[in-house]
């Protein structure tokens, strides 16, 4: 298969940069049941362009798939770069002639992506006190932004998103004290429906490139966008498992939530109040305590070998944790 990749982005690199083009240093960076993300660079006339490929290799299936298709996440990384926000450039949509699948190309950003960096490392010490309300800027732009006509997003609030996790929940069978107070808990603190935006889905420390000089350099990683509560994006940077040991930094382990929201209506965004952004921070905790749950029992039956389903498995008694605290402060 990695023959394969690498012939195609062979002929791929002609197609992006004319006769004499050869794609060079391709190595995968990750890779999972469905998706690969390959970093190569195309050498041409032009000079030498560091890219990206991004491809599935699963047939895309609307009726299972948790993420959207390659093709909307293209649209909306340009779609959301034209009002602003910082995205990686999308180079190319790959088609049937280039023999990747379903697949784009993007330019390769430099940066650090490790959240236990990001909110650690001395080189970030200059930049990380405005990351906060950096990230609250590129969320308004992101918000901002209308879906490119044709795409079939997934609408949800509140209400829809709690039945999606605890259907998901009730399915494995589970019997999680602290998770079953928390979906009651949740249903009665449920927020006012408001004009539903278009989401990132995933926006957290972990799928943001920073620079240690000039901050944010991208968003990356859309493959879960879809529209709803603006607050949602907010809630889920502020979630205590993306601080990476920085409890006392609320928003991604480096910031504070007065910044994230000062960023926010600075850019253009609806002022949205802190509660409502704590509620989605809480459900948080909850969907994650959800799907670390989820991924231990697909270890458990066997139906997932990899270490990591486990490893990552463990931590649904960390978001228990995380949802007393929330509880036992009125959220």
């Amino acid at each position: 298969m990695n023959g394969e990749v690498s012939e195609a982005l062979s002929r791929l690199a002609v197609r992006l940069a004319g006769p004499g083009a050869e794609a060079t240093g391709a190595q995968r960076l990750s890779g999972g049941a469905s998706m690969e993300t390959w970093a190569f660079a195309v050498e041409g006339p032009g000079g030498r362009e560091d890219l990206i490929l991004r491809r599935r290799t699963a047939p895309y299936d609307p009726e299972t798939a948790r993420s959207i298709p390659l093709s909307t996440e293209a649209a909306l990384i340009r779609a959301t770069g034209a009002q602003g926000a910082p995205v990686p450039p999308v180079r190319h949509l790959c088609d049937a002639a280039d023999g990747l699948g379903e697949a784009y190309v993007m330019g390769r950003i430099g940066g650090e992506t490790l959240g236990r960096k990001i909110v650690s490392d001395p080189r970030f010490d200059a930049v990380r006190p405005r990351l906060a309300r950096q990230c609250g800027e590129v969320l308004a732009k992101i918000h901002a932004t209308p879906p490119p006509p044709g795409l079939d997003l997934k609408v949800s609030d509140a209400e829809g998103e709690l039945d999606r996790y605890e259907e998901v929940y009730r399915a494995t069978g589970a019997e999680r004290p602290i998770l079953e107070l928390a979906f009651q808990h949740l249903r009665k603190q449920l927020p006012e429906p408001v004009d539903p935006v278009l989401l990132h889905g995933d926006f957290r420390n972990g799928n943001i490139m920073f620079d240690p000089e000039t901050g944010v350099a991208a968003v990356l990683d859309w493959e879960l966008a879809h529209v709803g509560d603006p607050a949602e994006d907010m809630g889920w940077i502020c979630t205590n498992s993306w601080r990476f040991g920085r409890p006392d930094r609320p928003v991604g382990g480096f910031g504070d939530y007065a910044d994230l929201l000062a960023g926010y209506e600075a850019a253009g965004g609806r002022p949205v109040p802190l509660s409502r952004v704590r509620f989605w921070q809480a459900f948080g905790s909850l969907r994650w305590g959800v799907m670390c749950l989820t991924m231990y029992l697909s270890w458990q039956s066997g139906v997932e070998k990899s270490v990591e389903r486990p490893m990552i498995g463990r931590r649904v008694s960390e978001t228990e944790a995380d949802l007393v605290v929330l509880m036992e402060q009125g959220l």
